[in-house]
């Protein structure tokens, strides 16, 4: 929800770990409809507002199926949203791996479906 991460936002800006202006352009992306990504920037420039975390344990917790982003269950979007690779190339994926493996990446797909919670 829109007010849970403004709440989260300021939350981080409250505890020094976003600045003025990185709070205000976050903000503006929440209201816009994006995503925002709280992460280290690839650079290593970037604060890193996940310090202490696993990085894979932050990801997983963020994985959220895709409302705007879907064809069947908004599986591919969320993972999109969550890990920067495109959908198309996820869909792929589970299609390829559903081929060799006799089913077993509808399986996982429908595993996802039902266990990853919606935005």
């Amino acid at each position: 929800m829109i007010s849970d991460e403004i709440r989260r936002l300021h939350e981080l800006h409250q505890a020094g770990a976003l600045s003025d202006a990185e709070f205000e352009q976050a903000k503006a992306k929440v209201l816009a409809g994006e995503r925002v990504n709280l992460h280290k920037d690839r650079s290593g420039t970037g604060p890193d507002f996940q310090a202490g975390f696993n990085s894979f344990e932050a990801q997983v917790r963020a994985l959220r199926r895709s409302r705007r982003d879907r064809w069947l269950g908004g599986v591919c979007g969320g993972l999109n949203g969550v890990l920067g690779l495109e959908t198309w190339v996820w869909r792929l994926v589970f299609l390829l791996f559903a081929l060799i493996t006799s089913g077993f990446g509808a399986l996982v797909y429908l595993l996802m479906w039902i266990f990853v919670p919606e935005e």
